[in-house]
C-alpha cells in the first residue's frame, strides 16, 4: 500500500509543468472569450486560465480559427478585459485508481468529499475508443439484482446496456440506488451529471448509503457547473469504469442522466459554432450519445464487462423526444417509469408493457420464458380491459382471458414491488405463486419513499 501511494505521489509530481503557453484576450462574447497569440500547439480540448482583476477563470478551448482560440469559461465573464493574460495548458491527467472506491470526485479526478486523493499511475483518455467489435464477447450471464422485476421479467445480463426513462419525481434516483446496492458486481461507478448541489450529498449518504458507497466511485458535476464540466462528467465516469473493466472486474455503470449530458453537449457545441437544428439539439448529439454508450458493454479477451444503466428525463412522458429516441436505438433494452403508477403508490413504478430487455429469451430457460410471456399477457389483457372493469361494465364470466387477468392482477402488481434481496430462483417461485388466482404473496417489502 505504501509503495503504491509513493508511485501515485511521484506520478502527480512528474505531471507538474513549469512552462506554459500564454496568450491575450482579444474578444468577449457572452461566456466565450477569444484569445490571441495561440500557436499551433494549442488544441481543442486544452484548458485555459484567464487572469482578470486578481482572479483566475478556468475555461476550455472549444474552437480554433484564424483569429485565435475560443474558450468557453467555467465561470461568468464579468470583469474580463481585452488584453487580459491567458495561460494555456493541457487537460489534467486523469488516472483512475483502485483507491478511488468509496470516494466522490469531480470530472477532473479531484476529490469533492473533503478528503485528499491521489491520481493513479496510468493516465487514461476520458474520451477513449470502445473495444473493437470483433474482439468483444457476447453479453454474459444473468445478474442478480435483489429486485424481483429485474430478476425475472426484465433480466439484466453482464455487459448489457439499458435505458431508464422517467419524468421527475417518479422514483428514478431511488431505483438507481436500489440497483447500486443490489446488483451483483465488483465495482459500481455512478455519474451524477448536472445534479442539484444539495442532492449529491443526500444521494451518497442517504439514498446510496454505506452499503452502496463501500464499492462505488461517484463522479459528480452539479447543475451550476459550466456545460463543458457537466459533459465531461459522463466521459470521466466511463473512463473510471474502463479502468476497473480492464482489471478484469465486473462493473455496473449508472449515468444520471443522459438528458443533462446532451443539454451540456448542446451548449458546448453551439459555443463551438454548431447550429441546433434537431428539435433544439445539434447534429452531433446522436454521435455523442452513441460514442458514450458504445464504451460500455462486454469487454474483450480477459477483461471484465461494463453493465450500464443510462437514465433519461422524459418531459411529459414523451418517449419520442430527441434524446430518448436516439438513445433507444443504441441500447439493449429500456425500462419506462410511469407517473400514474407512482401516483397510486407502487414503487418501482415500472410500466412493464412499455419496457423490454433485449437479453431475452437467451437470459432465461424455456420454462422461465413461458412464465414471463404468460405474466405479460395477463397484464396486457388487464390493461386493455381496465376501463371496462373499473367502470363496472365488465361482467365476470364473459371472457375467460379477462377473468384470469383480473384474478392475477393484484398479485402481479404486488410482485413488481418486491425488493427483498433474494435470488432469481426465489423470485421466479414468487412469480409462479402470483400467477395462481387467490394465492397471496405475503409481505413484499415495498418501500414507498421516492427520492428524485
Amino acid at each position: 500500500m505504501t509503495q503504491n501511494i509513493l508511485e501515485q505521489a511521484a506520478t502527480a509530481v512528474a505531471n507538474l509543468r513549469a512552462v506554459h503557453k500564454v496568450g491575450r484576450v482579444s474578444g468577449v462574447h457572452g461566456g466565450t472569450v477569444q484569445i490571441g497569440g495561440a500557436n499551433h500547439s494549442v488544441k481543442v480540448g486544452d484548458r485555459a486560465r484567464v487572469f482578470s482583476d486578481g482572479r483566475q477563470i478556468h475555461g476550455e478551448i472549444v474552437r480554433l480559427d484564424q483569429h485565435g482560440a475560443h474558450a468557453l469559461l467555467d465561470g461568468p465573464s464579468d470583469g474580463v478585459c481585452l488584453a487580459d493574460r491567458v495561460v494555456f495548458g493541457p487537460p489534467p491527467i486523469f488516472a483512475p485508481d483502485d483507491s478511488w472506491i468509496g470516494r466522490v470526485i469531480d470530472p477532473d479526478g479531484l476529490p469533492i468529499d473533503g478528503r485528499p486523493l491521489l491520481p493513479g499511475v496510468t493516465p487514461r483518455r476520458i474520451r477513449a475508443e470502445p473495444p473493437a467489435p470483433h474482439q468483444r464477447r457476447a453479453m454474459g450471464a444473468r445478474i442478480e439484482t435483489g429486485l424481483a422485476v429485474f430478476n425475472t421479467l426484465l433480466p439484466i445480463v453482464q455487459g448489457q446496456r439499458i435505458g431508464l426513462f422517467a419524468g421527475s419525481g417518479v422514483g428514478k434516483s431511488t431505483l438507481l440506488a436500489d440497483l447500486a446496492r443490489g446488483v451483483s458486481a465488483d465495482v459500481i461507478v455512478i455519474a451524477l451529471v448536472g445534479e442539484r448541489g444539495r442532492e449529491v450529498r443526500h444521494f451518497v449518504e442517504e439514498v446510496l448509503g454505506k452499503e452502496g458507497t463501500s464499492r462505488a466511485v461517484v463522479v459528480a458535476a452539479t447543475s451550476e457547473r459550466a456545460p463543458q464540466v457537466r459533459r465531461r462528467c459522463a466521459w470521466a465516469a466511463t473512463a473510471v469504469a474502463e479502468h476497473f473493466r480492464d482489471a478484469g472486474k465486473q462493473v455496473l455503470l449508472l449515468v444520471d442522466s443522459v438528458t443533462r449530458f446532451c443539454e451540456a453537449h448542446r451548449e458546448v457545441a453551439v459555443a463551438g459554432g454548431e447550429t441546433a437544428n434537431l428539435r433544439g439539439y445539434p447534429a452531433s448529439t446522436g454521435p455523442a450519445i452513441a460514442a458514450l454508450c458504445e464504451r460500455a458493454g462486454p469487454g474483450a479477451d480477459d477483461s471484465g464487462d461494463i453493465t450500464a444503466v443510462f437514465s433519461v428525463l422524459v418531459a411529459g412522458s414523451d418517449m419520442d423526444e430527441p434524446v430518448a429516441d436516439m438513445l433507444r436505438g443504441v441500447l439493449d433494452g429500456h425500462v419506462v417509469l410511469d407517473r400514474e403508477i407512482a401516483q397510486r403508490g407502487r414503487f418501482p413504478a415500472i410500466d412493464l408493457l412499455k419496457s423490454v430487455s433485449r437479453s431475452l429469451p437467451n437470459a432465461a430457460s424455456p420454462q422461465e420464458n413461458a412464465l414471463i410471456s404468460q405474466a405479460r399477457a395477463h397484464l396486457g389483457v388487464y390493461q386493455r380491459a381496465e376501463l371496462m372493469i373499473q367502470s363496472g361494465l365488465y361482467v365476470a364470466g364473459t371472457d375467460s382471458t379477462i377473468d384470469a387477468a383480473v384474478a392475477c392482477e393484484p398479485n402481479l402488481d404486488s410482485f413488481l414491488t418486491i425488493k427483498d434481496g433474494r435470488g432469481t430462483l426465489a423470485h421466479f417461485a414468487k412469480l409462479r405463486q402470483a400467477m395462481r388466482p387467490g394465492a397471496g404473496l405475503g409481505k413484499t417489502n415495498d418501500r414507498k419513499a421516492v427520492v428524485d
